[in-house]
């Protein structure tokens, strides 16, 4: 990253141009995983929560997903994560301010998924199911 006067704002991504890097930070924030762990850090802020309890409060999520997603989180500061030196070392988590404004963003995603699912099942139900691959472009 370059370095920029404070005053000086960032430039702003454009999802329409392939090389833009708004495409892969849209692929990490747009995961299920991601949506759990900052609702459930969300939950906690300004607290923190332990590595073992993000895992029990996100069914389905393999420890090796949890941690794949919290360190992509963490690596764009979303997430801050600290280490208690213990024996074994006790891993805690919590949203950053950058994360929190995320999961305002988040939490509108997830109640219009939830208020819409019905009417989306029953739209793939009469189309015969899913059958095209995710972003395949069939018009």
């Amino acid at each position: 990253m370059t370095s920029q006067a404070k005053d000086v704002p960032a430039a702003r991504g454009d999802l329409f141009d392939p090389a833009c890097p708004t495409r892969r930070l849209l692929d990490r924030i747009g995961t299920k995983w991601t949506s759990m762990a900052v609702k459930v850090l969300a939950e906690a802020a300004p607290g923190e929560v332990r590595f073992a309890e993000l895992l029990r409060r996100m069914p389905g999520v393999s420890q090796k997903m949890l941690s794949v997603t919290l360190r992509s989180l963490v690596r764009d500061g979303l997430v801050a994560r600290r280490v208690e030196p213990s024996v074994p070392p006790a891993v805690h988590y919590r949203l950053t301010a950058l994360g929190l404004s995320l999961e305002t963003v988040l939490a509108v995603v997830r109640d219009w998924a939830e208020a819409h699912m019905a009417e989306v099942d029953r739209a793939n139900e009469l189309d015969g199911g899913p059958q095209d691959p995710p972003g395949s472009a069939t018009v």
